[in-house]
């Protein structure tokens, strides 16, 4: 081996319980799907992976090929392929590999939020076993609280097939309440700023200072927030009852868990006993899973 190459040692290779020990090979994730795997594409991201756990970033196709489990033949043509398209960069003095610049661009489009839609989504699946009634996973988008993520359409007790893109009132709806009584106060006071600029109830409310008092120390004192058919959505004022928790990052809401049902099966208190301690949980592995 080159003396360069003794610096490409990747980590856990010495490890008790490395994460590729010697002699072992990488394997990414196995996942079940309806379309046949792209083996070309698959590989070429165990060598990027591999190339991205090195230390100082640099291995030779060799060393890759150790790690992949992929013949050495093949690593090389893959290497040289991700080298043409600007990802990798070879060192002419040492013939070694690295990741270049460009590997950043891949990540310019995935924001946080997209982040925790990924991580929410099977922790919601989980949650629609427990309560059987429908979940949303909302995001901060301006003024309102904008569904990201749903189980709506998986809920045999669901009542809105279509909910993912849908806005929801900061002031009218559990989600938004959760999420104004959490979020960051710079953030908060900028969010009812736009809100008082509005012609709508949401104007009046966010102008009202006991309202909001009262709104802020109940939300901050139970840690969820509940409306009770406040919001008058698709003529359905008096119908529609949810309690949501906030999505702590840092301290502060990123984004909230709700649980909606129809007020005539469900009472606020009984919502309350049985939802929230699910609820809980769920945001728990939620903020794991961002911690992470």
């Amino acid at each position: 081996m080159r003396p360069e190459a003794a610096d490409c040692r990747c980590i856990g290779i010495a490890a008790p319980q490395p994460e590729f020990a010697r002699g072992a090979v990488m394997q990414l994730p196995e996942h079940h799907s309806s379309y046949p795997m792209v083996r070309g594409l698959s590989r070429g991201l165990q060598v990027l992976r591999a190339l991205n756990l090195c230390v100082k970033g640099r291995a030779s196709s060799g060393e890759l090929a150790r790690l992949t489990g992929l013949h050495r033949t093949t690593v090389r043509r893959l290497l040289e392929t991700l080298v043409s398209q600007g990802y990798v960069w070879r060192s002419d003095s040492d013939d070694s590999f690295q990741l270049a610049l460009k590997v950043r661009d891949l990540s310019e489009g995935f924001t946080d939020t997209e982040w925790i839609s990924t991580v929410a989504s099977p922790v919601m699946g989980a949650l629609l076993h427990k309560v059987v009634w429908p979940s949303d996973l909302s995001l901060p988008s301006g003024e309102a609280l904008q569904v990201r993520e749903t189980t709506h359409r998986f809920s045999p007790l669901s009542f809105h097939r279509v909910m993912v893109g849908r806005r929801l009132p900061m002031l009218l709806t559990a989600a938004g309440r959760a999420y104004i009584g959490h979020c960051a106060e710079a953030e908060r006071e900028q969010i009812l700023k736009l809100l008082r600029a509005g012609g709508d109830e949401q104007a009046r409310l966010a102008s009202d200072p006991v309202y909001l008092r009262n709104l802020l120390a109940r939300v901050q004192a139970d840690g969820y927030g509940t409306n009770e058919g406040e919001w008058n959505h698709d003529q359905e004022k008096g119908k529609i009852g949810a309690v949501a928790l906030p999505i702590l990052q840092h301290g502060h809401a990123v984004g909230c868990l709700s649980v909606i049902y129809l007020l005539r099966a469900v009472k606020r208190e009984d919502a309350i006993a049985q939802y929230v301690p699910a609820l809980r949980e769920a945001v728990v592995q939620i903020e794991a899973g961002l911690h992470a």
